[in-house]
């Protein structure tokens, strides 16, 4: 069994922080489980342009409101809590927030769990 407490994470290596918020990495590569699974926390007022080249990743919204995007559709989807969205097919899209977000996120592969975004918002595959 693997426990953790996202409070023991803040501050070490599964603690990624960008422009536009904050991700615990709850569970990595590492761990050997097949996917990755982070909590993920977005400043009010972002704008993300991502596209997981390398990755599937399945959302759940815990908190906050904004937009979602599908830029290759031009599809709009209201955020809010409740809400899940699936990249399942490599989607380029747009995260707009309109207050703070809270996501669980999960990604397979698994994340080593120091991934940053490159500049197409992608996660190299390490």
């Amino acid at each position: 069994m693997i426990v953790r407490y996202s409070e023991d994470l803040v501050g070490g290596p599964n603690h990624s922080e960008f422009a536009t918020g904050t991700s615990l990495r709850m569970l990595t590569r590492i761990d050997g489980v097949g996917f990755s699974l982070h909590d993920t926390h977005l400043k009010a007022g972002s704008t993300l342009t991502l596209e997981y080249k390398n990755h599937i990743e399945a959302n759940y919204i815990l908190e906050g409101e904004g937009e979602l995007e599908n830029l290759e559709t031009g599809e709009v989807f209201e955020v809010r809590p409740g809400m899940s969205y699936t990249l399942d097919h490599h989607d380029r899209h747009q995260m707009r927030t309109k207050t703070d977000v809270r996501i669980i996120c999960v990604f397979t592969p698994a994340l080593v769990g120091t991934e940053k975004h490159d500049a197409d918002g992608s996660y190299p595959l390490l």
